[in-house]
């Protein structure tokens, strides 16, 4: 819970009964740079006044990168354990930061006695903006966005609108890829391959991932997924286009769009 230390952030102990129950996930509350993700999400869940709570110190790792990596000991333990803890909380709904995590909960737990609704961030963001519950001051700048989609939010679970739903109504100029929505390459990550170098002699996946997104001559790369964004942020680094290409998720351009 140190990412969210001078926020309001109530875990299950203070709200036993929640709306949205958030799962965070390791990256969102470890990881320097995917911590601005978790902070802007819950800075839009304040503003909207949703009724939700996180786990706090009762979340694990869902197991995702273990069982891609072909641990399955470890994900049964952290799967079972999980689903112990989830089926006590019996949340109306789950929402998750990482595309990651929605898979697992979503997809896999359910083999373990846990059946859950499960939405990712970017389509409550969507409902919320769209009900009015956040307002955004819209500068009519125009500018250009391009959107990765996450191959666990894409092509493993279908859902390709919402987060294009969340970026149009920042009234910014959608750029598709060339490869895109179920065409879409993976940023490199995935299946645990975020851990590893690539194979000798191999581009690595992130830089011709990146390279897509730059063709696009748009000055933001939109993310929803906390390993997608360390991957393209790196990509960029590599053709040293910091200065004129952000990497941003989605929850971190409506919490800025909305000055909050």
């Amino acid at each position: 819970m140190k990412w969210a230390e001078g926020m309001s952030v109530p875990t299950i102990e203070q709200n036993g009964e929640p709306e949205i129950l958030w799962w965070v996930g390791c990256a969102p509350a470890t990881d320097a740079r995917a911590q601005k993700t978790a902070q802007a999400f819950a800075k839009i869940l304040n503003a909207a006044g949703v009724n939700y709570a996180v786990l706090g110190k009762n979340e694990a790792c869902t197991g995702d990168s273990a069982r891609r990596a072909g641990r399955e000991d470890i994900f049964f333990g952290l799967a079972s354990q999980n689903v112990e803890i989830l089926n006590e909380v019996a949340p109306k709904r789950i929402v998750t930061t990482c595309p990651h995590c929605l898979h697992t909960i979503k997809n896999e737990y359910p083999a373990f006695g846990g059946n859950y609704q499960v939405i990712h961030h970017t389509q409550l963001i969507n409902e919320l903006v769209g009900a009015g519950k956040i307002s955004m001051n819209l500068d009519g700048d125009n500018m250009q966005v391009t959107f990765h989609d996450p191959c666990y939010l894409g092509r493993a679970n279908d859902i390709y609108e919402a987060p294009r739903e969340v970026l149009l109504k920042l009234d910014a100029e959608l750029v598709e890829m060339k490869r895109c929505k179920t065409k879409g390459l993976c940023c490199g990550a995935g299946g645990a391959q975020m851990f590893k170098e690539a194979e000798h002699g191999n581009k690595e996946i992130n830089v011709e991932r990146t390279e897509d997104a730059l063709e696009t001559r748009s000055q933001v790369i939109a993310t929803g997924c906390p390993f997608c964004n360390t991957m393209m942020t790196d990509g960029v680094k590599n053709f040293n286009k910091e200065n004129d290409v952000k990497v941003m998720d989605i929850a971190e351009m409506i919490a800025q769009a909305a000055d909050l």
